[in-house]
């Protein structure tokens, strides 16, 4: 009888020993292939997302320069029309993150500034110089100086900038599906980001 009881405990022992490794083992595969789903997410993520925007300006150069002991002024001028192509992108691959297995966890720990891209065409208009004071390639250096300065004052102050800001929100938010979704939690800064409209808090993202 004792014999047929500690045959009996025995099985149980080892019965219970092998279902808990399986399930240790079932545990580690899960954690694997979250790993994997969560890594192939951030590759598809890692992309140039782009927000395009235009503008236009009309500038009046003028210089004017003393000759002869500044008995002269001799002075030119010239009407600029700049048609601008800007873009603002946000290039997703340089993300640095961190994928922490043991509490299921993604850290972002860097995103990316934006990169601001200005394409400006320029046109010359009436453009009329003096013998003593033409046109040389410091006057067009100091016209491109001039309208790019101008044109990021524009760009600030339009609403170009927070689009691509919200476009990479929206990129961001498939991190923070994939991971709620697979019981992970997402991180920026040290700080877990329980809810979706928590990436909508741009202070938070791009201090």
């Amino acid at each position: 009888m004792r014999k047929i009881l500690f045959g009996v405990v025995l099985t149980l022992i080892v019965v219970f020993t092998f279902r808990y490794c399986n399930d240790k083992q079932e545990d580690k595969i899960v954690l694997k292939e979250s790993s994997a789903l969560i890594q192939e997410q951030i590759k598809n993520v890692g992309k140039l997302v782009v927000t395009e925007g235009h503008f236009s300006e009309v500038f009046t150069y003028k210089n004017s320069k003393g000759v002869f002991g500044d008995l002269i002024s001799a002075e030119k001028k010239a009407v600029v029309i700049v048609n601008a192509d800007v873009t603002i992108g946000y290039d997703l691959s340089k993300i640095e993150y961190k994928i922490d297995e043991a509490t299921k966890t993604l850290q972002i720990l860097s995103i990316p500034k934006e990169e601001i891209k200005i394409s400006p065409d320029f046109e010359y208009y009436d453009m009329q110089a003096d013998y003593l004071n033409p046109f040389e390639a410091k006057d067009y250096n100091s016209i491109k100086e001039t309208v790019n300065k101008s044109l990021m004052k524009k760009i600030e102050a339009s609403d170009l900038k927070s689009n691509a800001q919200n476009r990479l929100i929206s990129e961001l938010s498939k991190f923070f599906m994939l991971t709620n979704s697979l019981g992970w939690t997402l991180e920026y800064n040290q700080n877990p980001i329980s809810e979706l409209s928590e990436l909508n808090n741009l202070e938070r993202i791009f201090d």
